[in-house]
């Protein structure tokens, strides 16, 4: 009766281990029905990462998919962009099937348990369908269409977040610890889009590096996110996702913030602490990034005044046209 329980309780154990064992892999046949890509007018969403996975389906690594399903669907992103921002050695891991397919072969190797638990987050919200929503709703709120392509993957080194060298080159880093997955893809997709259609007007406007034109074109991309989800998400959520203590700590600052900062709205170095805030210090406390909040106060009040569905007119105004009629400063003056 002895052996027979010990039985039972070593087979339970097996029993349990293998479960936890399945739990803890990928599930391959939710990664399979992915789409390849996603296009709706000129943006298409590029899912790399989905072979990156299935590359290591089998006990054999599959070299052939590196190349033929990650690595030339959007060759300019690696060569180009990759390749050129980490420099001329680890440039070679990227611009080159070669490079490409080595380090893809050890990708599992480390932090597996964290990539698994990553692409459940993308499986578990109906990335196709997600994705499609979000592109047709976008494309039908804004007033040009920019030609984009955007991949979701995986990579060695961590340094793009979710961006990239220009339109044609974005990327969401999947495996990037600063990356809040569920989060960026769906909340933050409207705010990245944005900046594409905006960059095209920006560029017309002759002091397009001021500091003033960073602040109000992340902020305007802060508030597009807040349309785009009706209003019905909170203010301090379409801002890097804060909280309501991080918003209050802003709110409760404001004046002073403005007054501060405004002296550096011409400035183009990068280097003031309406840009770099997180260095200078000069508000050691404020979380989050303070360009984006400030932006978005001025986008938020340039709204109130001139009219609900204003917001569009950002597209064809000047950084400075946008403050002047948003009426902050006066707003400012009476707090």
């Amino acid at each position: 009766m002895k052996n027979i329980s010990l039985l039972f309780v070593i087979l339970t154990i097996i029993s349990c281990s293998t479960k936890t064992s399945m739990k803890s892999d990928f599930d391959y046949k939710k990664i399979e029905q992915i789409a390849d890509s996603i296009q709706i007018e000129n943006i298409t969403v590029k899912n790399l990462f989905k072979y990156q996975i299935l590359a290591h389906q089998s006990t054999v690594f599959d070299s052939t998919m590196i190349d033929r399903n990650v690595y030339k669907p959007h060759q300019k992103l690696w060569d180009s962009c990759y390749g050129v921002i980490f420099g001329d050695e680890n440039g070679k891991k990227f611009n080159n099937p070669t490079g490409m397919i080595k380090w893809n072969r050890t990708l599992l190797s480390n932090d597996k348990q964290d990539l698994i638990k990553r692409t459940k987050l993308i499986t578990d919200i109906n990335l196709n369908k997600l994705i499609r929503k979000n592109l047709s709703k976008f494309s039908k709120l804004v007033p040009y269409q920019p030609k984009a392509k955007l991949s979701l993957l995986f990579t060695p080194i961590t340094g793009i977040g979710f961006g990239g060298c220009n339109a044609e080159q974005f990327a969401l880093e999947i495996n990037n610890p600063g990356v809040d997955v569920e989060y960026t893809l769906t909340k933050g997709l409207p705010h990245e889009f944005n900046h594409l259609v905006y960059e095209k007007f920006r560029n017309a406007d002759p002091e397009k590096e001021s500091a003033l034109s960073q602040t109000i074109d992340e902020g305007f991309a802060c508030y597009f996110t807040y349309v785009f989800f009706d209003r019905k998400i909170t203010q301090h959520e379409a801002v890097e996702n804060m909280n309501q203590q991080q918003w209050d700590w802003y709110i409760k600052n404001e004046k002073e913030i403005f007054n501060k900062v405004k002296g550096f709205f011409s400035d183009t170095s990068g280097n003031n602490p309406l840009l770099s805030n997180e260095k200078i210090k000069l508000f050691p406390d404020a979380p989050k990034t303070l360009n984006y909040w400030l932006g978005f106060r001025i986008v938020t009040k340039y709204v109130e005044k001139n009219g609900k569905d204003s917001w569009k007119d950002l597209y064809t105004l000047t950084a400075k046209e946008v403050l002047l009629k948003s009426g902050y400063q006066n707003y400012i003056d009476n707090l």
